[in-house]
């Protein structure tokens, strides 16, 4: 993020007392639910409108979870129809049938282009806003640049980060992106203890593109020269305690035993929360490149130092807060660890930064921001519409 000013809610010249009823789309992988919520149901809840004392009112659709939903935020569970067509198409078909039932005044599609655009042939009256969680290039009807400009007159798009939006406007595209942030309710943030536990911590999922390999290597490096100090690892090849052992995670195992980094498996995301609340250092090397980096916010507001890539939405995210390294430099990596843990001023130092820049990405304040950015669309498309 290099402008804190990008993050401020702005009201776009639309009066926000004005009532309105929104209706917010999950991708068919995410599950509403405790335990089973990826980082893009998670973050909706947080961001879901009150159902009281304020003027907009909020849905949540998504396909039904193994057990109860979340609470508090009105959820309605969606089962693909029938038909002979693909099961995103089956999935769209049947989101409209419910949106219709409900009447909504704004769509809000997350990361799904697709779906996006056939929710607005399947309900061409009703203002739609797609959210960007990834790399849209790489997303079905958005991987060309002509795919992109015809998807930005169709919907309202909007970004997670300014990496994102400039993914999308490569290669020439024509269009408005806009950028909200994911946001972090900091009151759900477990105190951080003053004295921190000399633990180096990598939280996420265990594969290669998150850099769990480097990780690994580098505590390699380190450890045995810093006794005082251990190093955890949180997390599986996927999200769920039913996660398989991969070929890269049985690989992985000897290594990280050899090493001394303890594998802690699949853990929930209030006991990962409370892991960062406790360790010192906290390293997101991911090789592939962040659109935001939520890890990287959440060890912040939880008092932690970090170590990041610099790679996708990660520099923008920590600014100033944080050290950046190149996750396939190893040398590099290992001797940033060393700073950390040999240096207890500079630790303090970036953990108070962290603790300072983690208020810029607070729920409340990002949700008038989306508010704001919703107002908007609705307001564009009766423009445009004539409504």
């Amino acid at each position: 993020m290099q402008h804190e000013a990008a993050y401020i809610s702005q009201t776009h010249g639309v009066t926000l007392a004005t009532p309105f009823r929104c209706v917010t789309i999950l991708p068919p992988a995410e599950r509403f639910a405790p335990g089973e919520a990826g980082a893009i149901a998670l973050l909706v809840r947080r961001m879901a409108h009150a159902t009281q004392g304020t003027t907009t009112v909020e849905s949540v659709l998504g396909q039904p979870p193994s057990g109860q939903p979340f609470t508090g935020v009105p959820f309605t569970p969606i089962t693909p129809l029938w038909a002979p067509f693909s099961k995103s198409r089956r999935y769209a078909w049947a989101l409209a049938r419910q949106v219709k039932r409900l009447k909504p005044d704004i769509l809000e599609v997350h990361n799904r282009p697709d779906i996006a655009l056939m929710l607005r042939r399947f309900l061409p009256s009703l203002p739609i806003m797609l959210v960007l969680h990834n790399d849209p290039c790489g997303m079905r009807r958005a991987k060309t640049a002509q795919e992109r400009t015809q998807l930005a007159k169709a919907v309202s798009v909007v970004g997670v980060s300014e990496w994102v939006r400039q993914r999308f406007l490569s290669q020439g595209v024509q269009g408005s992106v806009q950028v909200l942030p994911n946001s972090l309710n900091l009151a759900e943030i477990p105190h951080p203890l003053m004295q921190r536990e000399k633990t180096l911590l990598f939280a996420g999922r265990i594969v290669a593109d998150k850099g769990a390999d480097i990780f690994v290597k580098a505590c390699a490096q380190v450890l045995p020269h810093h006794p005082a100090w251990c190093a955890n690892m949180i997390g599986a090849d996927r999200f769920g305690p039913t996660s398989p052992e991969t070929p890269f995670l049985a690989a992985l195992r000897p290594q990280a035993q050899q090493a001394g980094v303890v594998l802690l498996g699949y853990q929930t995301h209030t006991a990962v929360l409370e892991a960062m609340a406790r360790a010192a250092v906290v390293v997101v090397p991911s090789r592939w490149p962040e659109p935001f980096g939520m890890v990287a916010l959440e060890a912040m507001a939880c008092g932690a130092v970090l170590l990041v890539s610099n790679k996708g939405g990660l520099p923008d995210v920590v600014g100033e807060a944080g050290l950046l390294c190149d996750p396939d430099n190893l040398p590099e990596m290992v001797a940033k660890l060393t700073d950390l843990i040999t240096n207890e001023a500079l630790r303090a130092e970036l953990a108070q930064k962290g603790l300072e820049r983690a208020q810029f990405f607070q729920t409340d304040t990002l949700r008038l921001t989306r508010e704001s950015l919703q107002r908007a669309c609705i307001a564009a498309w009766r423009t445009c519409c004539g409504g």
